[in-house]
């Protein structure tokens, strides 16, 4: 990880948070409650609220036996995971509640800890706040290896509507049960293309298996992840959020769901996944981006993870190609086209000639990504980057592509070296189309 890349506190305070979040945005993403609000407007999926507690007397008018089994008490405004008492099970004889650490509370106990909340104990500053009775959400069966006993959540960096980082917090025993990383839970970067888990860390300290366990943490597979991205993006429709963090749940049955938003998310997400947010968040600054389904395009074209990419070569194994191979081109409607490309290690992108493009059915507003002013031959050019997939020896890439004006040219098609991993040009082999090398 780059120095330069490192996103710090004043710049995120200075460069993300106060230029690209609004006072109301902020105003909204401190309370929980008025998150859900906006969230229900949105048609973004979050757990059910069963009861909201304003003021003591609410405390005493809501009739605390019909509770379920399981639920989350919290804080509107709380930090840090303050204030949250996650119910796991009730007694058979309904007089008391047991936490996710094994602690047993009464009703009075329940109803002393809402007056904590709405005193202001786990408020900053310790100004009234109000709280909550929240839907247990439970754990998918993917993490039951992983997490301990508590609900395991992702939280997603989304700024301009793409989504630039994201992590698996993993609660442990020493969190008692809470996916916060200051209580002791594990902090698990996701490769952004494919949901893969990349790195781990535990106490800001790199760690490679579950705390007490021999389980791997890194290569688990997110399920549901296109989803899980294109929910984080979306949630950027609330007003005045244009730098925020998006935490999600997975509901066993009914998918990804936020739990909350963080106009001013926290930066050990640059450890868990051991590259700087800076340099990410740059990249995307000045991008016109459409919607939230464009933004998670664009997400997975610029951030897939090197290592991940490379260790899928590798299982793949090494292929040796010519410097000009015929590459199959799939488009609009599952229409292909075979074209001869040239493998050109000299240039960094991959690029298409723009007839093709169109022919394919890729120019369309929702498949471009961006457009890039490049200075040519021709003069200044605004080219669209466009989303493009392409078989080369077999091998199904999907990545962001240029589009230029190549019909004059020998090759339709240049494939850059950032899409030529796993494979070793031997430019003294020439290319037959019988035997392909």
């Amino acid at each position: 990880m780059k120095l330069n890349h490192i996103l710090g506190l004043n710049a995120r305070s200075q460069h993300f948070t106060f230029q690209s979040n609004t006072r109301e945005g902020k105003r909204i993403a401190k309370s929980k409650i008025l998150t859900a609000k906006h969230l229900k407007k949105l048609g973004i999926p979050t757990p059910r609220i069963y009861k909201k507690f304003f003021k003591p007397e609410h405390i005493m008018d809501f009739d605390w036996k019909q509770l379920p089994s399981s639920f989350a008490l919290k804080p509107s405004k709380g930090l840090g995971g303050g204030g949250i008492i996650v119910i796991k099970r009730k007694s058979k004889d309904g007089k008391f509640w047991t936490t996710t650490n094994k602690e047993k509370l009464t009703i009075d106990d329940m109803k002393l800890h809402v007056l904590d909340i709405l005193e202001g104990a786990f408020s900053i500053g310790s100004v009234p706040d109000s709280a909550f009775i929240q839907e247990y959400v439970g754990r998918h069966k993917a993490f039951t290896r992983y997490a301990y006993r508590g609900t395991p959540d992702i939280r997603v960096i989304v700024f301009n509507k793409v989504p630039v980082m994201a992590m698996l917090r993993l609660p442990t025993k020493e969190s008692g049960g809470r996916a916060n990383l200051h209580q002791g839970a594990v902090g698990v970067g996701i490769d952004i293309a494919t949901g893969v888990t990349t790195k781990a860390i535990w106490h800001g300290e790199p760690i490679k298996y579950k705390p007490d366990s021999d389980r791997k943490l890194t290569g688990v597979k997110i399920p549901q992840w296109t989803k899980i991205l294109e929910t984080a993006a979306k949630s950027a429709e609330i007003p005045g959020l244009g730098y925020m963090g998006v935490d999600i749940v997975l509901h066993p049955e009914r998918g990804p769901m936020v739990l909350e938003v963080n106009s001013q998310p926290g930066l050990q997400i640059q450890l868990a996944n051991l590259s700087g947010l800076k340099k990410r968040l740059e990249r995307v600054d000045d991008l016109d981006v459409q919607g939230f389904e464009q933004g998670v395009r664009i997400a997975k074209a610029l951030f897939a993870d090197k290592e991940v990419v490379v260790s899928m070569k590798a299982e793949e194994g090494i292929q040796t190609v010519t410097a000009v191979q015929e590459i199959t081109l799939r488009g609009e409607n599952k229409k292909k086209m075979q074209v001869m490309a040239k493998l050109d290690t000299g240039a960094w992108r991959t690029s298409i000639s723009r007839d093709i493009a169109e022919d394919l059915g890729l120019l369309k507003p929702g498949n471009i990504l961006w457009e890039k002013r490049v200075q040519s031959s021709l003069g200044l050019e605004r080219r669209p980057i466009i989303l493009l997939t392409f078989v080369l020896a077999g091998r199904k890439i999907t990545t962001d592509a240029s589009v230029a004006q190549r019909a004059s040219l020998k090759y339709p098609m240049i494939v850059g070296r950032k899409n030529l991993k796993g494979f070793l040009i031997d430019p003294g082999i020439r290319y037959n189309k019988k035997n392909r090398v």
